[in-house]
């Protein structure tokens, strides 16, 4: 079986103000990385349009709906300081969700390995009822719920290794004790969430903070102590990524110093683990990463691990 490719060309649709860090061109440093001759064998369809329904699985349909409608015949409407609708945004933000859930449905049925949704904006700042971080719908979390709801899966893990706490996605699972929330991430930095005392109310949740300057050896030592055994003792039908690039030693927003083998690393780590407890089920979805040629790097990094390359 193969890797799929998830996108649409929607994605470069949500615009954001002039020197905004997540930005259409993060999309094409991706989709020209992807090109190359060694991906050929990328089993590439176009993101679906989220619906309603599947939002709501996260998300208040009231909640929902408010987004939906917030949306600008031109110009930016602003959420909060950092997080912008445009024009587009809608239906980037729609298809977004809508990668991920094809990502699951496609994974989960066998018909691919493993799969990756390359699509903005990103999602796992988003909480229940709260749109910030550059995020709208939690794609990631959604993808989970989805999974369970539709597919049977009795416990979903969601490893998140963006260099910023997924607040959304701790919020939306804390009393949820069928998934499983691993985040490693600096700290102290936005949006200071991810406290390693912040454990859910089932202990499903892990968090791991790393200091800034930290490198390769404290990333790497993170996963094998903290992460891998609790994902592996958690048993999940699926594994869900919140692939965030912006631990990268180039990211303009952080201070991680990890390089694009730390990336392909981490991910053959999960697509093990997958092998051995989800029958090789993973669905990874584009979070951060903020410098375009880190970005493009450390993305075909991590599809060429999902490939098995």
């Amino acid at each position: 079986m193969t890797t799929l490719l998830i996108t649409h060309p929607s994605g470069l649709l949500h615009l954001t103000p002039a020197g905004h860090p997540e930005r259409p061109d993060r999309l094409r440093a991706v989709e020209r990385a992807l090109e190359a001759e060694r991906f050929a064998p990328l089993i590439r369809v176009e993101a679906p349009l989220g619906r309603l329904d599947e939002i709501a699985l996260c998300h208040p349909e009231a909640y929902a709906r408010a987004v939906l409608a917030a949306a600008p015949r031109e110009g930016f409407v602003h959420l909060d300081a950092d997080t912008a609708l445009s024009p587009g945004t809608i239906e980037a933000a729609l298809r977004a969700v809508g990668g991920a859930v094809l990502g699951v449905d496609e994974v989960m049925t066998g018909k691919a390995r493993n799969a990756f949704s390359a699509m903005r904006p990103p999602g796992h700042h988003a909480e229940r009822e709260r749109a910030m971080g550059f995020c709208f719908f939690n794609s990631a979390a959604i993808a989970a719920r989805h999974a369970r709801a539709t597919h049977g899966a009795e416990r979903v893990a969601i490893v998140d290794w963006d260099v910023h706490h997924g607040n959304g996605t701790q919020d939306i699972f804390w009393n949820d004790a069928g998934v499983l929330y691993a985040s490693v991430h600096e700290m102290p930095l936005y949006p200071g969430t991810g406290a390693p005392a912040e454990r859910g109310a089932h202990d499903n949740i892990v968090n791991v903070a790393l200091s800034s300057g930290d490198g390769s050896d404290a990333f790497r030592e993170a996963f094998d102590v903290a992460v891998l055994p609790r994902v592996a003792a958690f048993q999940p039908d699926l594994i869900v990524v919140s692939a965030g690039f912006d631990a990268h030693w180039r990211d303009p927003l952080a201070d991680i110093n990890l390089r694009e083998a730390d990336f392909a690393w981490a991910t053959q780590k999960l697509t093990d683990l997958a092998d051995r407890h989800a029958g090789g089920r993973l669905v990874s979805v584009l979070e951060g990463g903020y410098d375009l040629e880190a970005l493009a790097k450390s993305t075909a990094a991590h599809v060429g691990a999902l490939m098995g390359g």
